[in-house]
């Protein structure tokens, strides 16, 4: 069987049509030769079948051939499609369609582009990956035009990178009504982030820089440790502060240590993003 695209006999008939519906939406085509609908309709739903890639299968059938399966499906005009979910029909039309009213009907039956992205990101989350998770769920969030659930899983992945006022700020924008169990547990962690707050270590050099912001080496004795307790946009934005004022500072260890942020980070990071694009209007 083709992944996409198949063409349906007495024999495949039953597992095509019937068995695979159970596993994903199947779009049959009756269609002939001698129908001229047909051969405009046909072509579309191919195209259709080969972007789904997989999630959805197109199955043919040809109607002078296999009249028996055309008129157990109560078929009476070519061409006829059917929406084969959970072995029934679910849904279809007769006759052809502008491409824009199939794609809406097959919507309806068809997981969105980003719920598989979800998907990966709740695999990473499995394996603790926040910053690689986070990087997925805020181009599920753009794509969902920000779902709150998806805001609310983004919020949780910044709590555990300890970016816990970028988390604060997403899910004071989540609407009263959907503020719901998943959001009241966020808020719960994030209150415990809070409320942990940072090591004696760091807080005794976050004093020491307040009284003394020219330091240049408190200044990066206190970057390093943002970085090494997770509070990576601390660190960079200190570190970036230190290299508007010398590109060469402490003899470039200051702009490894960056790098060596970015890097832990990872490269589809929005906040590595953002202080790519930085280092970038310094350097050119």
């Amino acid at each position: 069987m083709n992944e996409f695209v198949v063409e349906v006999t007495t024999e495949n008939a039953q597992a095509v049509l019937i068995e695979e519906s159970f596993k994903r939406p199947v779009l049959i085509d009756f269609w002939a030769d001698w129908c001229e609908p047909c051969k405009t309709l046909m072509p579309m739903l191919e195209k259709i079948a080969m972007e789904y890639q997989g999630d959805l299968l197109l199955a043919k059938v040809n109607a002078d051939d296999q009249q028996m399966i055309a008129a157990q499906f109560g078929v009476r005009s070519l061409p006829t499609v059917m929406v084969m979910k959970d072995g029934q029909p679910v849904d279809g039309f007769a006759g052809a369609q502008p491409e824009v009213q199939v794609r809406e009907l097959l919507a309806k039956y068809l997981p969105k582009p980003w719920e598989k992205t979800l998907a990966q990101a709740a695999e990473l989350i499995g394996e603790a990956d926040w910053a690689g998770a986070y990087a997925l769920l805020k181009d599920a969030y753009a794509e969902s035009n920000g779902q709150a659930n998806i805001a609310i899983a983004m919020a949780e992945c910044l709590i555990e990178l300890k970016r816990l006022d970028d988390a604060e700020s997403l899910l004071a924008n989540i609407k009263m009504v959907d503020q719901d169990a998943e959001y009241h547990n966020a808020m719960a962690k994030l209150e415990l982030a809070r409320t942990a707050g940072k090591a004696p270590e760091l807080q005794a050099l976050e004093i020491k820089y307040q009284t003394n912001p020219d330091d240049l080496d408190t200044a990066y004795l206190l970057a390093v440790q943002y970085s090494q307790e997770g509070f990576h946009k601390d660190a960079l934005e200190l570190l970036y502060g230190l290299l508007r004022q010398d590109l060469n500072a402490k003899d470039g260890e200051v702009k490894k240590i960056f790098g060596d942020v970015l890097a832990v980070l990872g490269k589809g990071d929005p906040l590595a993003v953002e202080y790519q694009r930085k280092m970038y209007t310094l350097l050119y």
